[in-house]
């Protein structure tokens, strides 16, 4: 398959190396041109273009980029096929990037991103630290695997969507269309608590629309008084402690 990776921050440099050793064709792209692209994402046979050849002639292309920056990309997507699976990993978060009026005043995240960009989308692998994709990933069947919810508006989408997130060595969900992507935006009981596809289930159906934009402030408020990073595991914790 090509992959296209847009973005070479944790998430889309754990991605594309996962892939290129996966046996796919992945070209990756930052915003600095192909010269800076890091080695360790070009390990297992990446090869670092420009934004434009990495949309061009693709299967999937993977958006892994601030949110903010979303709409930066429209112009870059204007051509590239409506039958390309474009997959957004990104997630609002307000103290980071500054308000997005839309978001704030209710609408769905990628459904915001997917406004943005004139096309539809595919929600997946934002509920995931980069830390868990680097280090966690299983073969299927794997006890305790850890699952991650996908969300699109076309069950093709969404099937390739899964597939890819299988491949990268989590059980995929299929949490239905955009509109309810939602429940695994930040901070929900989804969102980077690292759960197995039953816990993965309930923790979808638990979630609150109204308390999720409190509990990520909250969240980040938290974190921001720390002294020390946290570890993978702290961190897991932490967001698991939201809600209980």
């Amino acid at each position: 398959m090509k992959l296209g990776v847009i973005g070479t921050g944790p998430i889309g440099t754990s991605l594309a190396r996962t892939f290129s050793a996966g046996g796919h064709e992945v070209q990756v792209a930052n915003s600095r041109g192909p010269e800076t692209v890091d080695a360790l994402v070009l390990e297992f046979g990446a090869r670092a273009v420009t934004a434009q050849d990495a949309v061009r002639d693709k299967d999937v292309i993977i958006l892994s980029v601030p949110f903010v920056r979303i709409p930066d990309l429209a112009i870059l997507f204007a051509s590239v096929p409506a039958e390309t699976v474009v997959i957004d990993t990104s997630n609002y978060f307000p103290q980071l990037g500054g308000p997005v009026d839309a978001v704030e005043g209710g609408q769905v995240e990628s459904l915001w991103v997917a406004e943005q960009l004139g096309r539809p989308v595919v929600k997946a692998w934002n509920a995931a630290l980069a830390g868990t994709l680097q280090t966690r990933g299983v073969p299927a069947g794997s006890p305790g695997r850890i699952a991650l919810p996908v969300a699109a508006d076309t069950d093709d989408a969404r099937h390739l969507g899964m597939r890819l997130v299988d491949e990268s060595g989590f059980d995929p969900y299929d949490a239905g269309m955009l509109a309810d992507s939602w429940r695994q935006q930040p901070m929900t009981p989804a969102y980077c608590t690292e759960l197995t596809l039953e816990e993965l289930r309930s923790a979808l159906a638990a979630a609150d629309r109204s308390q999720a934009p409190q509990d990520r402030d909250r969240q980040m408020s938290r974190f921001a008084t720390l002294t020390t990073m946290p570890t993978l595991d702290e961190t897991v914790e932490l967001n698991r402690s939201l809600h209980r």
